[in-house]
């Protein structure tokens, strides 16, 4: 099976996948809320958003200083469009994998599952 169109291997792995989710709900999120709900350190977090932000997925935005220092962040046109184009491939992917059993099994029947061979 070729990979489908739209698959994009940046926001592929699942912290970054998590994070862009997250943003595609929102017009903008603070950084702590984003670390918060992802459970991830600072340093973590900031790591995804730079490599995010070089691709031109993601706009940052801070305001303040010091201790006062308050960063926003939220997905660029960009980023939302490859956010829909990765999620448009992996549900591709999902709905090409039809199992052989589910194939074959009566209608309503639960899937057939091979059970392992007894070591003896």
């Amino acid at each position: 099976m070729s990979t489908p169109a739209g698959f994009d291997e940046l926001i592929h792995p699942a912290t970054r996948l998590s994070l862009v989710a997250l943003l595609a709900t929102a017009e903008w999120a603070d950084f702590a809320f984003v670390r918060d709900s992802l459970s991830l350190s600072d340093s973590a977090l900031s790591k995804q958003l730079h490599t995010l932000e070089q691709a031109g997925y993601l706009e940052l935005h801070k305001e303040g200083g010091g201790r006062k220092r308050r960063t926003r962040v939220r997905l660029t046109d960009l980023g939302r469009a490859a956010f829909d184009g990765h999620v448009a491939a992996l549900r591709a992917i999902v709905e090409g994998a039809v199992p052989a059993a589910a194939e074959t099994a009566p209608a309503g029947a639960p899937p057939q599952r091979k059970q392992p061979a007894e070591a003896g």
